[in-house]
């Protein structure tokens, strides 16, 4: 091999080892990037679905097994509210099911900071550091479970003057806008839900509106819902909700417009 042609060779590969070391100097460490600021307040407020998703991008990509390894098929696993029509398609990730269906499109405005507000690796447990007295600390959770509970919790009968359950007397109401047409009407104005949309859905179908009021359950306790004023609301404050709050909790109001 002549000279010249070494000496290409060797600047070739010395420019190659260049760009490799370049890139794994940008690319940060583990450690980078758990202690990176968009994984804290307040940067974690203004985080965009972008930013989140450069690193975590495989909470979107399908990946349910057709059968488990077992041989437990899928589409003969269903849960109960599987077999609503208001269920589309076949069976589907977590975060696919609350960001990119077409439920999720038509209803949700969810983003990846709705749920996810960081977390400080110091403080996963109360009193294990000095400044870990934060009484809404919220035990080894990467997610407050108050924001699922807002959409997983039982159906509230009692509360409605209902004989029980919905899955017991769907067929004696059939609609549940029957009631809700006077009662409870100033709902779902927050950042992570459509209102007019749900509001359309629900006047399709009351399957739309039991789906996320005790149809997809997750939790055995209520959530305690703001009581918001509307129109021609009773002076009187019933018993149960002389401790709910008025209003939703304000990162839930930004960027919402009311009347």
């Amino acid at each position: 091999m002549h000279g010249g042609n070494r000496w290409a060779i060797a600047g070739i590969l010395f420019g190659l080892c260049s760009v490799a070391a370049a890139q794994a100097a940008q690319q940060p460490t583990y450690d980078q990037a758990r202690w990176d600021p968009i994984h804290f307040k307040p940067a974690i407020e203004s985080a965009t679905d972008e930013q989140c998703l450069a690193c975590h991008k495989e909470v979107l990509a399908p990946s349910v097994l057709a059968a488990s390894p077992a041989g437990v098929t899928a589409a003969g696993a269903l849960a109960w509210y599987q077999t609503l029509e208001t269920y589309e398609g076949p069976q589907e990730t977590f975060h696919r099911r609350h960001l990119v269906t077409p439920l999720a499109q038509r209803v949700m405005a969810l983003k990846c900071n709705t749920c996810h507000q960081g977390n400080d690796p110091r403080e996963e447990a109360p009193g294990s550091s000095v400044s870990s007295t934060d009484p809404t600390l919220t035990l080894r959770k990467m997610v407050d479970p108050n924001v699922c509970l807002m959409c997983h919790a039982p159906y509230n009968y009692e509360v409605m003057n209902m004989p029980g359950p919905w899955a017991e007397h769907r067929e004696t109401f059939q609609t549940c806008m029957a009631c809700h047409a006077a009662f409870r009407t100033n709902r779902h104005k927050v950042n992570f839900l459509k209102a007019e949309a749900i509001e359309t859905a629900g006047n399709e179908n009351a399957d739309s509106c039991y789906g996320c009021h005790g149809g997809r359950a997750w939790y055995r306790i209520h959530y305690p819902y703001p009581r918001h004023d509307w129109d021609g609301m009773p002076p009187e404050v019933p018993d149960w909700a002389k401790a709910r709050p008025k209003q939703s909790d304000p990162r839930f109001l930004k960027g919402v417009t009311t009347k």
